[in-house]
């Protein structure tokens, strides 16, 4: 933007009126009342943002920074490659063909993430089905089947099993491939506004082909009809969607972010009004005809709003609001900065172009685009302007990354000044751009034009050009909010668009049973072959021999010679033995899957209503693997806490604030022995008077109209009176310098609901921010909005401007974030908030030694608490310093290469010799039920692991709470000093040595089979610098045998890619499965590492629930979808496909002894169709619903008893041992089932009682078949746990059907020999009495074993299934979901380990004094003890001999203090143990911590003079 004139002058409306409102569409042409420009804008934000791996203080080489050369070509490009769009500017003849049409062609915006069209669904969904090896078998079984010469009787026939499962799995894959085709229109087809009329030389018109003429127009047919059919439906049916249904959709809005639309109000400008622009799309107007309001012309503003110099119209005021006379002097010499602009005065312009109405997939690289409030953004756009004279937008970008707080983005200086469809074609320049890429924070390019002056036709004009980031571009997918429209240009389009090039990243995962399973269907083609082998050999040799019976009876072998002859048989046996391989297993297993899904999907305890979102499975094919996880690992924030933060304390000048009762306390004084009800009770009861007199105290310093009593969540009278200055002048200064800081160092943005008092609500970027802003909000200090260059504050019922010069953004390399502020008075100040250990870094050496130490005890005990905490400080700059830091940070900013790492190093250069002010602790709450849930994980053997970005004492205190930790535990803490690798395995070394270790591969070996949960003694906490280390190849598999023997592990302060890291190490190095849970875009990577990955739709966004495989509303959810829902899984899916396995032995191996009685000639025993039919018909249904349905205990007796579960994580439920019995148990039923039924024929004496024979083959194949059907389904009906009518009725109609076929084929003449079978042979008593038998003498075996072993060898299930039926959890019945463990029966088995020892200091009253005191992140540590821990090393005689927190005696603590005095208390007891053990406290090492950022000595006094004065 362009930079006024020092003349100009700056008039500020009502600060009310700059609240940030909803907008609302005007829609007809003839409404002319256009919103105005809202002023309440926050500052441009140059400072680009990364995630770099940088250590934070990395000194840097300022004058290395500088500008970018200038293209000397038109086909120049800064990075080497890339690609130039241009706008009203004739294409260089290198960029045509000889047909004078651009050589390069860009992606349409029509994007496809279908797999099918209407005429390739066939042919296409063939070929990938065909990728399926058993369904390959079957084809080519059918293609034998058709040369007769392998004794196929029906080939046609034969072909209907392979028919039926192909179009099963079509029919779902064309239903999911739908409704990706209904979602492609709709985003294809959404609306948006386009520039047509004009001529966009960067594409040319696109030739439409005869075949994609075709395939429209089949496409067009099929969704009109569709369309039709569904209009009809809905006609009938009427009502809105279903909480399920609604949960399914791919996008949807969060609770904080559905748009309440209120009425649009106006923001006016007290010089002059903004021309509006008309939110319907028409032809660009005349001027003469546009003047609204009164204007006579166009009134552009540019008035300069940039963060990289200096604003003149606010600088250098006086406090009350007026430039003072060296103010005015000292800006007077300040040159106002010339952005230039793209519109070309001296282009004629036709007049024709507008905006129109138009489709998504009509844009085109190089469009011009308008958007609207809360339209969706078509494609990637740059910037050129908004309807804020500032150039900012906001947008939201939940839909790509899943954060759903509002981030600003902002125009090109250079087209602020473009409004209408006219200033578009007078617009010429050129945009340089990277080439595509997937990465969504990062984006670098440049616009280029050639400046010229009206007024000064005759000049060529002057080359300029300006950077463009990724804060100047809009993402496709994201959502404009809060701004009226916006004017770009389209640079990506459909693939190419950022968006596209990160959709199906998501990794594909298989079960581990359908990796297991593919080994054990080899077995089978193993079988297979050997059977088909022996019939090939067999035969050959037969027709080899002379002189047999053959020689008399047979006319000759088919193959005319013997090994002919046995390679024929070969392959006809391949046909008989078929059903060997199961082809209906593996959509029997799609079926169950499904079903399983459905089940987790429609858990009513597992919905969410606050949110409106149950449990949503997202990848449907794993439900199996939840039965078997042995590691959980999961975030700590929005994971296991809500993620709604809140304000507590704060620490200033040294003088602790603030009284809470978090559930960290309550955790250790339970720990204790205290009674935490009693003890809440009271402490609320005192938090409720003083917050009453705070209230009170507040309303008589400043009757705050925005002060709302039940959001008040910082309670400390005593800070209100020492902010009216009852300790003393200083006290009360820093009071309000700390509150100044608060209230200027952010990026919030302000939004009014209107009501009395009105109610001021902030949006920022992470909860933290909102609750500081609010908290000063609060305390007087109240951000009321944005101006076009700063902030503006109601400080105690005085409204003031504050400047804003620059923002330095916060990222996660520098854990910091900066604002640059000119005070009304004319100073130039810098506040600056981040981690402690950051800020500590960066202090001004050798000054504040005394407020350091007690900044950092305060600091230590809030985190002790569970509270999140951060420091603040500041730092006065004089203008020549600033000026001479602005430039550099300009050529920083208009960076073409490495932008951000330049920013980064110029912001880090001003971020030094800081002064500190105090610091804040804010309260992120446990989730409901979150320490019941890990506990019954625990209880279940499963291994849970933190890994958090938090500071290590937040996460102890978290972990104590949430029971991951308590006071029996030694607890390791990890931190390697030096960063060095030896020393690093030297401690590691230390610590295996205590366990009786070395980290040998046999170790390892030995470690991977043993799935018992180690012993409640040990955990670990390490940092993320120190799992950096330990992360190495050479250091890996000692920390993993390490973390092996900790009961939990808790590593902090870690990186989104060490999260995966961590999460592969245990995966891999342990070969067990693993379950990652998490809530933001930063725990993605551990989702997507992990076997099975859990989303939380939180706060943060569902960037993880939309990369994750199951999606659930809170953490407590996890312990049903595991431990029921898991478990369940994994045994059904388990006992399921060893059945079909079983059962299709036993069929086909009563085929094969068949085949020894007729020299393996390949003869049928059976009917065609029965072979057939047995797997699609007769055995089917049972082990499908078994797989669905089968139920050993109820989900209330699963919770209760979670040692149910450790079957799963031993993977004792499908097992190589368990497939091998089956199968050999099916080889007995096979032999039974054949020879009773030859046994019975063999005496040749078999007549019936008319005098006929049925000894013939088919009928012999009726007895045989029969038998062995019943025979089958029975023992499945024996492997299922619930025996209910549904199951006894599925098993009936399953044996019935066999008979119900045989009766009804047999009727019929066309059965051939098989003619009038069934009345034949059910009418003899014989059949009857060998069925029965049969079925006896088959499963009479497996009968007595699984009878032996639920009587002497009894399983963990055996028992409490006995103690269901004996009524011992008959008092679950009176809950729903929840289960109080104290009321479970315990139950006694050999496989159930041994329950955690608890501590028995709770079994009988001791006296406070002589009760054991532990800190919440201190146990015993014996075996932690850091040898270079030195007492008084830092000059200080805190670490070893300080009892307490006391410190000298001031005014200001002449008060009580409950909450501060009763931590201390508790700390003052367990101090020395835990100072003498480690040296890992935050106040010890902060007071050591000296900055290695600073050079200059000396400093001046803390409480120099107040900007407030």
């Amino acid at each position: 933007m362009v930079a006024k004139t020092n003349g100009e002058e700056s008039n500020v409306s009502n600060p009310v009126k700059r609240i940030r409102w909803a907008t609302q569409r005007v829609t007809g042409t003839n409404e002319r009342h256009i919103r105005q420009s809202i002023k309440d804008r926050f500052q441009l934000r140059k400072a680009g943002s990364t995630d770099k791996k940088r250590q934070s203080g990395e000194t840097t080489n300022l004058e290395s920074i500088q500008e970018d050369p200038a293209p000397q070509e038109p086909g120049y490009n800064p990075e080497g490659n890339g690609r130039r769009i241009y706008f009203n500017t004739p294409l260089p003849d290198s960029a045509k063909d000889d047909d004078g049409h651009p050589i390069v062609h860009y992606e349409r915006n029509k994007i496809r993430t279908a797999k099918y069209t209407p005429l390739s669904f066939v042919p296409k969904n063939l070929w990938f089905q065909f990728h399926n090896v058993a369904n390959i078998y079957f084809l080519f079984v059918i293609l034998l089947g058709i040369y007769w010469i392998f004794g196929n009787p029906n080939p046609a026939l034969s072909s209907v099993p392979l028919i039926v499962i192909l179009f099963l799995t079509a029919v779902k894959d064309g239903i999911e491939d739908w409704r990706r085709t209904v979602l492609d229109n709709e985003l294809n087809n959404a609306p948006t506004h386009r520039l047509v009329d004009w001529n966009n030389v960067n594409t040319s018109e696109d030739t439409i082909s005869l075949w994609r003429r075709i395939k429209k127009a089949t496409t067009h047919l099929i969704i009109s009809t569709y369309k039709s059919w569904t209009f009809k439906k809905s006609r009938q049916s009427a009502g809105g969607k279903r909480y399920k249904e609604r949960a399914m959709d791919e996008t949807r809005s969060s609770v904080d972010t559905r748009q309440s639309h209120r009425a649009s109000v106006f923001s006016l400008q007290s010089d002059a009004v903004e021309e509006g622009i008309q939110m319907t799309p028409v032809p660009s107007p005349n001027p003469d005809k546009d003047r609204q309001l009164g204007n006579d012309k166009l009134a552009v503003n540019d008035r300069p709003t940039t963060s990289y110099s200096f604003e003149n119209e606010a600088n250098g005021r006086s406090a009350g609001g007026q430039l003072s006379a060296s103010g005015v002097k000292e800006l007077a010499r300040l040159p106002a900065k010339f952005y230039g602009s793209v519109m070309d005065p001296f282009i004629q312009v036709g007049g024709r172009a507008r905006f129109a109405r138009d489709y998504w997939k009509s844009v085109q690289v190089g469009d011009f685009v308008r958007i609207y409030n809360d339209d969706q953004i078509p494609a990637d756009v740059v910037v050129l302007s908004t309807a804020e004279a500032d150039g900012q937008c906001y947008v939201e970008t939940k839909n790509l990354d899943g954060e759903t707080n509002l981030k600003v983005r902002q125009a090109l200086h250079c087209g602020r000044k473009m409004k209408h469809a006219r200033d578009c074609e007078k617009a010429s320049f050129v945009i340089e751009s990277e080439n595509p890429n997937a990465n969504l924070y990062q984006y670098s390019g440049a616009a280029r034009w050639t400046e010229r002056d009206a007024r000064k036709p005759e000049e060529t004009g002057t080359e300029m050009a300006e950077p463009i980031s990724i804060n100047n571009l809009l993402l496709r997918g994201c959502s404009l909010r809060n701004t009226e429209w916006v004017l770009g240009v389209v640079v990506y389009t459909g693939r190419q668009t950022k968006i596209m090039l990160n959709s199906g990243i998501t990794p594909s995962k298989r079960s581990r049973i359908a990796r297991d399973l593919n080994w054990y269907v080899v077995y089978n083609f193993a079988v297979l072959f050997f059977m088909c082998l022996v019939s090939g050999i067999i035969q050959g040799v037969t027709w080899a021999k002379s002189r047999t019976s053959s020689d008399f009876f047979e006319y000759g072998s088919i193959g005319g010679s013997p090994p002919l002859d046995g390679f024929i048989t070969f392959w006809s046996s391949v046909i008989l033995f078929q059903n060997l391989v199961p082809i209906s297993l593996y959509i029997s297993l799609e079926i169950i899957r499904l079903a399983q899904a459905f089940f987790i999907y429609s858990d009513t305890y597992m919905y969410y209503e606050r949110l409106d979102y149950p449990c949503t499975p997202k990848s449907w094919n794993i439900s199996d693997d939840l039965g078997q996880i042995e590691y959980i690992f999961s975030d700590k924030t929005g994971t296991l806490t809500q993620n709604v933060m809140e304000f507590k304390k704060c620490t200033i000048n040294g003088v602790p604030y603030g009284e809470a009762y978090t559930e960290a306390q309550a955790g250790m004084q339970r720990r204790l022995g205290v009674d935490v009800e009693a003890e809440g009770a009271k402490v609320h009861k005192q938090i409720a008077e003083d917050r009453a007199r705070m209230l009170q105290d507040l309303r008589k310093m400043h009757p705050n109209p925005y002060l709302h009593d039940d959001e008040l969540t910082f309670v400390a009278p005593d800070f209100v009176a020492e902010l009216g200055g009852s300790s003393g002048t200083e006290q009360k200064i820093a009071n309000e310098e700390f509150m100044l800081a608060l209230a200027l160092c952010h990026t919030v943005i302000t939004e009014r609901t209107p009501g009395d008092p009105p109610k001021l609500e902030f949006k920022a970027q992470s909860p933290d921010e909102a609750a500081l802003v609010a908290t000063a909000r609060d305390c007087g200090f109240t951000v009321m909005g944005r101006s076009n260059d700063g902030i503006i504050l109601n400080v105690l019922g005085r409204e003031k401007e504050f400047t804003v010069l620059n923002t330095l953004e916060f990222n996660s390399s520098r854990k910091r974030m900066s604002a640059i502020i000119r005070m009304p008075n004319g100073k130039i100040m810098l506040y600056c908030k981040g981690a402690d250990s950051v800020i500590y870094s960066r202090l001004r050496p050798g000054e504040q030694s005394e407020l350091r130490r007690l900044t950092g005890e305060h600091l230590e005990m809030f985190a002790r608490e569970g509270l999140r905490t951060l420091c603040i400080a500041c730092k006065e700059l004089n203008e020549e310093e600033y000026q001479a830091w602005n430039k550099e940070h300009d050529l920083a900013a208009a960076a073409i290469l490495d932008r951000e790492d330049k920013l980064e190093a110029v912001s880090d250069a001003i971020e030094r010799e800081l002064t500190l002010l105090g610091g804040t602790a804010i309260e992120d709450r446990l989730q409901d039920g979150v320490p019941d849930a890990i506990a019954l994980l625990g209880d279940a053997g499963i291994k849970l692991w933190v890994l958090t970005g938090d500071k290590v004492e937040t996460a102890i205190n978290i972990g104590f709470s949430c029971n991951l930790l308590n006071n029996d535990m030694d607890l390791i803490v990890f931190k390697i000093e030096d960063e060095n690798m030896d020393s690093a395995e030297a401690e590691l070394d230390k610590h295996l040595e205590a366990f009786g270790l070395k980290g040998t591969d046999e170790e390892l070996q030995l470690a991977r089979k043993d799935h018992r949960a180690p012993n409640p003694t040990h955990a670990i906490v390490i940092d993320g610098e120190s799992l950096k280390l330990v992360l190495e190849d050479q250091l890996r598999q000692k920390f993993l045998l390490l973390c092996k023997q900790c009961k939990s592990v808790l590593c902090c302060r870690v990186s989104p890619s060490q999260k995966a890291a961590v999460v592969r190490m245990v995966k891999d190095g342990l070969d067990v499965m693993t379950l990652s849970v998490g809530d933001g875009a930063n725990d993605v990577a551990m989702i997507q590492e992990a076997d099975v990955g859990v989303g939380i739709a939180g706060e943060e966004g569902r960037q993880a629930v939309m990369s994750s495989d199951y999606a659930i509303g809170q953490f407590r959810y996890l312990q049903r979808l595991v431990l029921v829902h898991g478990r369940w899984s994994y045994r059904r899916l388990a006992e399921t496909i060893a059945n079909f396995f079983y059962k299709n032995i036993v069929w086909t191996f009563a085929l094969f002894w068949y085949q020894i009685y007729n020299n393996f000639d390949v003869t049928y025993l059976f009917d065609y169709t029965y072979i057939l039919l047995v797997n699609l018909a007769f055995t089917s249904l049972p082990v499908i619903f078994m797989g669905i349905l089968d139920q050993d205990v109820s989900d209330k007796v699963s919770l209760a008893v979670p040692q149910l579960y450790r079957r799963g994580i031993e993977r004792k439920e499908w097992t190589s041992l368990k497939f091998w019995t089956y199968m050999i148990d099916g080889i007995y039923q096979s032999v039974v089932c054949y020879y009773m039924g030859h046994l019975l024929f063999a005496a040749a004496t078999f007549n019936t009682s008319n005098g006929l024979t049925i000894n013939d083959r088919p009928r012999i194949g009726v007895y045989i078949a029969c038998a062995t059907i019943v025979v089958v389904n029975t023992y499945v009906l024996i492997n299922m746990y619930r025996w209910d009518w549904l199951f006894l009725l599925l098993v009936a109609f399953s044996i019935l059907l066999i008979w119900f076929w045989t009766g009804v084929y047999t009727a019929f003449p066309s059965s051939l020999q098989f003619y009038r079978a069934a009345p034949q042979v059910f009418g003899q008593l014989s059949f009857w009495a060998m069925v029965l038998l049969t079925t006896g003498v088959c499963l009479l075996p497996r009968f007595a074993a699984k009878a032996f072993q639920k009587l002497y060898r009894p399983r963990d299930i055996d028992i409490i299934r006995e103690q269901v039926a004996q009524g011992k959890f008959r008092h679950l019945d009176q809950y729903e979901a929840y289960v109080p463990p104290a009321k479970l029966p315990s139950a006694a088995s050999s496989e159930l380990s041994e329950p955690p020892k608890t501590s028995k200091r709770g079994e009988h009253e001791m006296a406070d004094d002589e009760r054991p005191m532990y800190p919440p992140s201190v146990a015993n540590t014996g075996t932690t003890h850091n040898a270079r821990s030195q007492n008084g090393s830092d000059g200080t005689d805190y670490t070893g001999h300080r009892l307490s927190l006391e410190h000298p005696p001031r005014p200001s603590f002449d008060r009580p203090r409950p909450s501060y005095d009763r931590m201390r208390d508790s700390m003052d007891r367990i101090r020395p143990s835990f100072e003498a053990s480690n040296d890992f406290t935050s106040a010890a090492l902060l007071t050591r911590l000296e900055s290695s950022h600073s050079a200059v000595p000396t400093r001046r006094n803390l409480h120099g003079s107040s900007s407030l004065r």
